[in-house]
This record gives structure tokens, sequence and C-alpha cells, in this order.
């Protein structure tokens, strides 16, 4: 049923958080990260309600409502919100995600500069030559190919051409480790958590190197390409970002790239779960349907269950007090599968986008809102165009699937088919 809050403004006294029974549930977060907080909040009806992860308190919100409330910077801010093991692997430390107001601005100007038009372009004809390459090595290996794993390498040598990176070939396959365990191994286990924090650190290291050698005189870096820019940049106070800083800008160019193997891996899981789907898109009417089709699988798919902040000072929202510098995750999973903001939320429809364009704080991909002014990541073109290549590519592809698991592991951050797609490229097309 659809959860029920008083309307903004309503009478009368503010009430306390609906709280979810029980002292901590870690353990349940664990259990089912991207279906915790909308389970949380059906059981209680509502939109909003407090608990406590690893025995800190916590504000857990779902839903369109919620998420517009979340990104009002008046309430609520970025800095310290990610919780350290976030801080310390996938996010790095005084990067974009950590800023708020004119520094956020100032700096997420500087990202969204680098992503403009032409050079997502850039970076889609390099990945797409990288991925001609590597396909034409699966077919001639004549086995499977896992192909969250296989396209890393690829991302990783794309990414880093793009940039600007030095990326000499003997050192590809450890950085393509390097930087995918900044994803993959956050919240794998203990043992993989500690893999990732040292995959920061050495990964940093690298590219602080790298920014320290251009200033230095001792490496140039190609004119104009985004690490040549990020070494050149002054922020807000008119300096250049410290060599530890800019290498974890850098990062935050890099990572998000090799990423998108989870994105791929979804949409071939996408075509292999719903060949109605991949015998529209190969129709010769398909094309005007490849855009919807990769929209649904990012709404439709797991990547992150939740994103953080804190709240700013006290205030009151539909009746409820929110205080100061308390914890809060907005829920990207369940917002997606809101029936208040989605027609039949749980199948997979590409067509609901020919249809209607969703409001900027019901699609949260890559997160919500406006991608200029506010959190919103400038990377999303990145993604779309990247995952459009890989469409096109897979569609024209002759496959084989072997025998395999290719139910979600939901468990699993991020969550992936439990075989990761295993394919045989027979023939590339």
């Amino acid at each position: 049923m659809p959860h029920v809050l008083p309307r903004p403004g309503a009478l009368g006294a503010a009430s306390p958080l609906p709280r979810l029974p029980g002292f901590d549930h870690t353990l349940a977060w664990l259990a089912d990260p991207y279906r915790f907080i909308a389970r949380g909040c059906a059981a209680l009806g509502a939109d909003v309600f407090q608990t406590r992860l690893a025995l800190r308190p916590v504000i857990c919100l779902s839903g369109p409502l919620a998420a517009e409330l979340f990104y009002d910077e008046r309430r609520f801010v970025r800095a310290g919100a990610a919780p350290e093991p976030l801080k310390a692997t996938l996010f790095g430390r005084d990067g974009v995600q950590t800023l708020d107001g004119a520094a956020h601005r100032v700096r997420k100007a500087l990202l969204v500069g680098l992503t403009e038009p032409a050079s997502v372009q850039a970076l889609v004809d390099i990945a797409a030559q990288e991925w001609d390459r590597a396909a034409a090595q699966w077919v001639a290996a004549q086995r499977p190919v896992t192909l969250y794993r296989a396209v890393q390498p690829l991302l990783a040598r794309a990414a880093c051409r793009w940039a600007g990176v030095p990326l000499p070939e003997p050192e590809a396959g450890r950085r393509t480790r390097q930087l995918t365990a900044l994803f993959d191994s956050a919240a794998a286990g203990p043992l993989g958590h500690l893999q990732a924090r040292w995959a920061r650190r050495r990964t940093e290291i690298w590219l602080a190197g790298v920014v320290e050698d251009a200033r230095a005189g001792r490496a140039a870096l190609p004119p104009g390409s985004p690490a040549q820019v990020i070494v050149a940049y002054r922020d807000l106070d008119g300096r250049p970002l410290p060599a530890h800083t800019a290498a974890v800008e850098l990062l935050n160019l890099l990572r998000p790239v090799v990423a998108v193997s989870v994105w791929i891996t979804f949409v071939a899981h996408a075509l292999q779960r719903f060949p109605a789907c991949r015998a529209a898109l190969l129709m010769p009417e398909g094309g005007e349907l490849r855009r919807p089709f990769i929209d649904e699988v990012r709404r439709h798919y797991p990547f992150f269950p939740a994103i953080a902040a804190r709240v700013r000072a006290d205030f009151d929202w539909c009746g409820l007090h929110f205080p100061a510098g308390r914890r809060v995750l907005l829920d990207v999973h369940g917002t997606h599968h809101d029936p208040r903001a989605w027609r039949e939320p749980q199948a997979f429809l590409p067509e609901r986008w020919l249809q209607r364009r969703p409001g900027p704080y019901e699609f949260l991909a890559q997160g919500g809102g406006d991608i200029a002014g506010g959190h919103r990541c400038p990377g999303e073109e990145i993604a779309l165009r990247l995952m459009l290549m890989a469409l096109q590519r897979l569609l024209r592809m002759r496959l084989l699937l072997p025998p395999q698991v290719t139910t979600l592991r939901m468990s699993r951050l991020p969550a992936l088919p439990a075989d990761g797609m295993r394919l045989r490229v027979l023939d590339v097309g």
C-alpha cells in the first residue's frame, strides 16, 4: 500500500520519527541492503523511520516526496555524511561528494566541464575501440568469458586514455584490479573491505604522483585532457588542489567509468531475461527503443542502495522532527520501485520512458535534482553513452549462454548475477 504521511505544514507539535522495532538492524541491512529501507517503510506505513545501523542512529527515507526533501541543501549537508568505510574506499577524502554550498558548486563545475558532450563522445569512441579489440580476443579464445570481469580492463584502459593518465601496459592489469576494488570490494566482508582500503591508498599514491610529476615538469599531460585540467585547476581559495585532492578528483573520473561494468552486466542480463525486449530492439524501428531500454535498466536493476546526508539543523517536516546532525539515508532502489511514481514498478517496461519522463526526484540512478547546481552526478551522460555503446555491440554479437545462475545476489554490493553473466562470443557481427 502507498505510504501515508501528514501533509507538509500540518498543524500541531511535531512528533518523533517512527521507529523500526528492534535495537539495531545492521545484520538486516547487510542481508538485503537494497530492499531494507522500503520494507521498513512498508511495515510502518511511512516514508521515513529511524533505526540504528552499526549501533548509530540513522534516519531512513524512501519515495519521491522524501527525495525532494533530501536534496534541500537548507536542511541537509554532505560533509561528514558518508560513513568512514565509504570515505576510505569508494569516495575518498576531500572530494566533491563531501562538499557543500559554494565549495561544492565550484568544484562541481570543474567536473561538469570535463563531461561536456565532446569530451563524453571522445571517451565513448575510445571505449568502443577497446571493446572491439577485446571482443576479437573473446571470439578467438573459443571459451566463455564472464562479462562483468571481461569489460573492466577495457573500460580502465579507455578511462585512462581519455583522461590523459599514463597507463603502461605492464601496469594495466594491476590498476584495473585496484580501480575495480574501490566499488566491488568495499562491502565484501572484512577481507574485501581491507583490500578496497589498500586499493584506495595505492591508486591515490599513483595519481598524486602523476599530478606531482606534471607540476614539476617531469611529465607532460595531453593539453586539454581531464588530467591536465585538474592539475591546473584552482579551487575556491584560488590555490591549486593539493596533489592528494587532485588524485581523488581524478579517481572520481576513472572509477565511475570502470563501474559501468555493473550496468553493462545488467544490460546483458536484461537482454537474456526479457527476450521480447531484445526482439523489439532488433526490429528496424528498434533504434528509438534503445535509450528507453537503457533507462529502464537503470531504474529496474539495483546499483547503489542508498545516498547519505546529515541534518543541517533541527527542522520539522510533515509533522515529524528531524534532529540536527543525524545521518540520513535516502532509499534509491525503493524509490525506483515506488508505485506512486511508477506504473507496475516491478515490471521491466522500457516503453514507459516513451510515455513520460520522470521528475528529478523520482529517478535517482545518478542522484536527484540538478546536475549543475545540485548533487546529481556529472558522469550520468558517460554511463548512458557507454551503456548504449555496449548494447549496440551485444545486439550484434552471436552469443551462447552456458549453463549458469543468473539470479541477482541482492545481498552483494553491488548486486550482480550470481555467475557474473558468462557468455561465449561466437561472432562479433
